[in-house]
């Protein structure tokens, strides 16, 4: 019941800060959108930090939906909003996602669903900022019950720090995570016009990230990696004029966002706030350099397909070291004896 209402607090979480973007504040600026996506995404990172020490993450989550809340319904300038949907934002991300990982006792599937929903969210509150109101009111409800439904003492099952943390493993999914971020955003898909075509891909990519939990589940994150980011980087590089293929490589491609926060938790497991954080950190700044390219024809579809088939260099390399490191333990605990 936890993880249903987180996920569907994060989906009025996306939703919300959509609409009071496009809603709230008449002729929104780029800027604005960019100090609210700098705050919402780059700053997760620190948040995570800040949350691991925290212990008790129901406090944390109730602040940001004052935040967000207070963003939406306060009368109050331009940028001041902007801060406080941003910061909220990115607060309820980091504690939503340290709830999920210290509960999902090693399913990647509990993250797939609760990431998932923001995405639809985000569509709808960009179409639709007059469900505004409808967002508030289950941000509410959501975060009320996920405050009563998550056990006080939950903040201390992960606190030990038993061993070090594989460092080269976050920093490759990280770089991965970013140069995937730089690749799938130098793409212009011009069938993306309407807001049939819009909802309908939004439908995929949230399909593909519940999905590609479960998926991992069962056949491991080497298989779900292949399967989901070869045809990916083939649809999207060389297919982006026509919707068909570009929904499915966006499918494709999603299948491996729980996979890849998973591993990165599996690095620092006592520390999940950084590991969740530093996925959306790097993120952002991805996809800014992304959109800000200029590449195109061959030289476009070169760059898409490598930097995603670099994401799956980055798993399959950081899934070796987790496997060898497992291997290892027996042999070290054998010596100490």
């Amino acid at each position: 019941m936890l993880l249903l209402a987180n996920a569907i607090a994060h989906f009025c979480v996306d939703g919300l800060c959509a609409a009071t973007l496009y809603g709230r504040i008449p002729d929104v600026t780029l800027l604005l959108v960019l100090i609210y996506n700098a705050l919402a995404f780059s700053t997760q990172c620190a948040v995570g930090l800040w949350a691991d020490r925290l212990g008790d993450q129901r406090w944390a989550e109730l602040g940001s939906a004052v935040l967000l809340c207070s963003g939406w319904a306060l009368p109050c300038p331009p940028l001041i909003r902007v801060i406080l949907i941003g910061l909220g934002n990115s607060l309820f991300h980091v504690t939503g996602g340290i709830m999920t990982l210290r509960r999902c006792r090693g399913r990647s599937s509990d993250l797939g669903l609760f990431v998932a929903p923001g995405a639809l969210g985000l569509s709808l509150g960009v179409l639709y900022p007059s469900l505004a109101g409808f967002f508030f009111c289950g941000l509410i409800v959501c975060t009320a019950a996920a405050f009563f439904l998550e056990p006080k003492e939950a903040g201390e099952t992960i606190r030990e720090e038993t061993e070090q943390p594989d460092w080269i493993s976050m920093i490759l999914l990280t770089a991965a995570v970013a140069v995937r971020a730089i690749g799938g955003s130098a793409v212009v898909f011009p069938w993306k016009s309407g807001a049939l075509l819009t909802v309908l891909m939004t439908f995929f990519v949230v399909a593909g990230k519940m999905l590609g939990g479960y998926v991992c589940d069962r056949v491991g994150t080497v298989k779900t990696a292949i399967v989901s980011i070869v045809p990916a980087s083939v649809l999207i590089a060389l297919f982006s004029r026509y919707a068909a293929p570009s929904i499915a490589g966006q499918f494709f491609v999603n299948l491996t966002m729980p996979v890849t926060l998973w591993m990165m938790y599996r690095c620092m497991p006592y520390a999940p706030g950084l590991a969740f954080g530093l996925a959306a950190s790097a993120l952002f700044p991805g996809t800014l350099a992304g959109q800000l390219m200029t590449l195109t024809g061959p030289a476009l579809w070169i760059f898409v397909m490598v930097s995603f088939l670099f994401g799956l260099f980055a798993i399959l390399q950081s899934e070796k070291r987790y496997r060898s490191k497992k291997t290892q333990k027996p042999e070290q605990g054998g010596t100490n004896s």
